[in-house]
């Protein structure tokens, strides 16, 4: 459309039709401002959402393991000779170790005529073609490994095959020009030392393997041999787990060795000391956000408003004007006392220890704290110090049926509450939370018909876009009206100046 400035009449019609505009926006600001505060509103509820989720994630790695009490100071004999450290072991352990043996890998040696690593293995009469080793694993057994030689590979290619996809390690020596193998587990399987005659490492296929070691050295893999607690024994490996304790053997030893533990209580406690903290930092920023007043007065900011004003002033005004978006929330104060309700009820049916208090754990005092939590350092480590494995139970039971005389059925005879750990309760009331704040808010990558407030945004987007094109018709036909005057005031112009001309 042609706009036609005021020439004719002398009016500022740009800035007229502005101004009669800004009355007429007044409805489009509103759902603006509406707009923004819901996204604000998203947006908080989704920052608490992961903090839930990482306050659960944090139970399940800290007090929600057993290894988590099982935390162990070991002491051994000779530490040079033996390492010992508690894995899962839920009590203390003693005993004796004497190592008669170490484990070993098996290795192969071959003698080569290839005398450059970086040369075509086919200049030496290698046909390309797939390889078939036998090594020994992880699990103390023989398994086959393949490798491709090409007509392109070099000795340096085809080792990198080798250690990458194979159990064993090839190393190539270009002064001596000689292959070794050496399998990258220890032992030999089930005392068997020569297996197929290559004692460890078996050479099942292929031109690469049989052209390269044409004569071999092979040397057995060996067992580690040791006598625990006046048992004589052997494993595969070095490392081992016996009981809980994992034991480490580095020399042959003449005498026994004696280990023994004692609870690692600072260990222990560290991990309770955090999951307080983490409790408190929760509550806080949930109780912070259900009671943070609102600033009616400090609406969003529109365009037009944000132009008018600085970076500073800006940021300062939406501080105030996104205070209380989760101000009194259901959702977030039921949370709150759920999760207080189920750290202060006794665990029905544990053995040892039913409750927090028991362990020095308690409520603050200031009851404007909203249930943070305190530790009486002494107790707590006197509870460690006693039963480890009792506090565990008391965090992670995993609870029974309410009616014990039936099997367990999630809808006709669920877990009864009153029996779980404290932990368990508490990763319950954050699933069922986060479950309903993800109905009101989604997740990041949501699309907005997927939660209640993307509905709300998706109809706000549908009225603004109507509302939009409303007003860009209204001021068209303001500036049509406008521009109707002019040509009138033009034409009078025009008129009273040929009447002037001929009465001149």
């Amino acid at each position: 459309m042609v706009r036609v400035s005021g020439l004719a009449s002398g009016m500022d019609i740009d800035d007229i039709v502005s101004k009669m505009m800004q009355a007429q926006r007044v409805p489009l600001d509103k759902m603006n401002q509406k707009k923004q505060y819901s996204e604000w509103q998203r947006d908080d509820y989704r920052s608490l959402n992961s903090a839930m989720l990482e306050f659960d994630k944090f139970i399940f790695d800290g007090i929600g393991k057993e290894s988590s009490f099982a935390k162990k100071t070991v002491n051994v004999s000779n530490p040079n000779a033996l390492s010992v450290k508690g894995v899962n072991a839920t009590g203390n352990f003693s005993g004796t170790m004497e190592v008669k043996n170490l484990a070993s890998s098996s290795t192969v040696i071959g003698d080569t005529a290839i005398d450059n690593a970086t040369n075509k293995l086919s200049a030496y009469g290698i046909n390309p073609g797939e390889n078939i080793i036998k090594a020994i694993n992880e699990k103390g057994e023989m398994q086959e490994y393949k490798f491709q030689v090409t007509a392109d590979d070099t000795m340096d290619s085809v080792i990198n095959k080798i250690n990458s996809e194979t159990g064993v390690t090839a190393f190539f020596d270009e002064k001596t020009q000689k292959l070794s193998f050496t399998s990258k587990q220890t032992g030999n399987i089930s005392g068997n030392i020569d297996i197929n005659n290559d004692k460890g490492i078996e050479f099942v296929s292929g031109d690469f393997l049989g052209k390269v070691f044409t004569n071999k050295i092979s040397t057995p893999g060996l067992n580690a041999e040791f006598t625990y607690n006046g048992v004589k024994t052997e494993r595969t490996s070095n490392v081992f787990t016996i009981n809980g304790a994992e034991f480490t053997l580095k020399e042959k030893t003449t005498s026994p060795i004696t280990f023994s533990s004692t609870t690692d209580v600072d260990a222990v406690l560290d991990t309770i000391t955090q999951f307080v903290n983490k409790y408190n930092e929760l509550i806080e920023k949930i109780s912070d956000k259900t009671t943070e007043p609102k600033n009616r007065n400090f609406a969003p900011l529109t365009a037009e408003q944000k132009k008018a004003m600085s970076e500073d002033e800006i940021k300062l005004w939406e501080e105030k004007a996104k205070s209380g978006t989760l101000r009194g929330d259901s959702t977030l104060k039921s949370l709150l006392s759920t999760m207080r309700t189920s750290l202060y009820t006794s665990v029905s049916g544990a053995t040892g220890i039913q409750n927090l208090s028991e362990l020095g754990i308690t409520t603050t005092k200031n009851y404007l704290e909203g249930g943070k939590l305190t530790i009486d350092e002494k107790k707590l480590k006197e509870a460690i110090s006693k039963d480890p494995s009792a506090i565990y139970k008391l965090f992670m039971a995993e609870g029974k049926p309410v009616d014990q005389t039936k099997p367990f059925d999630e809808k006709t005879n669920p877990i009864d509450p009153k029996t779980q750990g404290l932990a368990r309760r508490l990763r319950s009331d954050l699933d069922s939370a986060m479950k309903s704040i993800t109905e009101k808010a989604g997740k990041t990558g949501y699309v907005n018909d997927k939660f209640t407030i993307g509905k709300s945004l998706n109809d706000l987007n549908k009225r603004i876009s109507a509302f939009e094109v409303k007003l860009t018709k209204l001021e068209n036909r303001y500036y049509s009206q406008f521009t109707a005057m002019e040509k009138a005031i033009q034409r009078a112009n025009s008129q009273s100046a040929s009447l002037m001309q001929y009465f001149g």
